[in-house]
């Protein structure tokens, strides 16, 4: 489909509102599913580099007391 001018692709053919609304929410959810993955894989990691010093520790303690 071709458009006349910038305004008539926008309009859409009078379904401007509706296309442009879709397309919004559809890169709203987008974003967030990205933002809640970025947000969880920060978490994750966090929380495996605090198993990863907790088992240091432990380890470090058990070789002071056979010492």
């Amino acid at each position: 489909m071709q458009f006349d001018s910038f305004s008539d692709f926008i309009a859409m053919g009078g379904y401007g509102f509706y296309v442009w609304l879709s397309f919004g929410s559809c890169a709203l959810i987008l974003i967030g599913i990205l933002l809640s993955s970025l947000n969880d894989t920060k978490r994750i990691l966090s929380s495996v580099q605090q198993q990863v010093d907790r088992e240091a520790r432990i380890k470090q303690a058990k070789q002071e007391q056979q010492v």
